[in-house]
């Protein structure tokens, strides 16, 4: 049954406590973090997280959801909106696809819902995502969505031994509109 949070491919839900594993799974994939190298985390951590994250609030449209492929049931990733600035109507998010899953609409299915709900429900004027300049999928996945390149940020990020550029990345809602429309599936 389509909702405003199911797609073909994917539904955005809540985070549940027994997520924890997949979210672990997702960290030990080969390209963690755009390259970045974190610390260990141990299961007990991920666990405490997913608990956290599986009774947040929302507080001031930041949120967590998990990423689920409707064919399948399985948690593929997350998405989220964590920076907002409401009295000038924007938001930033991210996306994370586990390594198993991406190039399969995923990423692009979950983004177009968050976005149609920010937008739509929340009133949000503008959506910005930040991405590493050398990630070259994800830039693909923004400009292919409708994001245009605002500018970047050089030398902006330090991790592997060096500084990265970040690269700023905007669509207004009258873009998302033209492109993907307010009104749901």
């Amino acid at each position: 049954m389509a909702s405003s949070w199911t797609g073909n491919r994917v539904r955005l839900r809540a985070v549940e406590p027994e997520d924890w594993t997949a979210f672990a799974r997702f960290a030990d994939d080969d390209e963690p973090r755009g390259g970045r190298l974190d610390l260990p985390r141990s299961a007990e951590s991920y666990r405490a997280w997913a608990k956290e994250q599986a009774v947040a609030e929302g507080d001031d449209d930041r949120f967590r959801l998990a990423v689920e492929a409707t064919v399948t049931g399985e948690l593929v990733g997350t998405v989220g909106s964590h920076r907002t600035g409401r009295r000038s109507g924007w938001f930033e998010f991210d996306i994370t696809i586990g390594a198993g899953h991406r190039r399969k609409g995923y990423a692009t299915e979950a983004v177009v819902l968050l976005l149609r709900f920010m937008f739509a429900e929340r009133r949000y004027h503008k959506c910005l995502a930040a991405v590493l300049a050398h990630n070259e999928a994800s830039l693909a996945l923004f400009r292919g969505l409708g994001f245009t390149e605002e500018g970047r940020l050089r030398q902006h990020v330090f991790f592997a031994g060096r500084h990265h550029d970040l690269v700023m990345m905007g669509m207004l809602v009258n873009e998302f509109d033209r492109r993907h429309t307010m009104s749901g599936p």
